[in-house]
């Protein structure tokens, strides 16, 4: 790996950690556990423009670190199930030309909402966390079209320079 992709790797997942942390001390768009996701416009940053491998490793370092730093061990375990179906989806989808950054967005939000409530019923056995879903799913598409637009034009104005 050359010392510009180590330094672009750095730079990407403190600029995640920061905007994790900054959305962490906002308070919940209209009931608990609802954010923005800021930081998962790096992320489909780095899916779209450097591929699946290296938002894997964004997305991993994300969750270890933001788990280390602000959370929990089941925070993590949340996190990561999220992250993990959320970046099979998004990467499924950017092989499709015709689906814009802003449908692989919400796709992601949608999923990563999925992958949590998965580990809640499977592992920990709280199934009334399904009563929350439709909830969480239409949080999920509208935070996914803000962090999709928000990376459209980032992604836009990055291949410009």
């Amino acid at each position: 790996m050359s010392a510009k992709t180590v330094a672009r790797f750095g730079l990407m997942t403190g600029v995640m950690l920061v905007l994790g942390y900054v959305e962490s001390l906002l308070p919940a768009f209209g009931a608990p556990g609802i954010k923005l996701g800021l930081s998962n416009t790096v992320l489909l940053y780095a899916l779209l423009l450097s591929g699946p491998k290296d938002a894997l490793l964004l997305a991993a370092m994300k969750v270890l670190l933001s788990g280390f730093l602000f959370g929990s061990p089941s925070a993590m375990l949340y996190s990561a199930a999220g992250a993990a179906l959320s970046l099979f989806v998004m990467a499924l989808l950017s092989r499709f030309h015709g689906v814009s950054p802003i449908g692989i967005s919400v796709a992601g939000a949608v999923s990563h909402n999925i992958g949590q409530c998965a580990v809640a019923v499977l592992f920990i056995k709280v199934q009334a966390v399904l009563v929350y879903l439709p909830v969480l799913l239409i949080s999920a598409v509208i935070t996914g079209i803000v962090t999709g637009i928000t990376a459209k034009y980032l992604i836009r104005h990055i291949k410009k320079k």
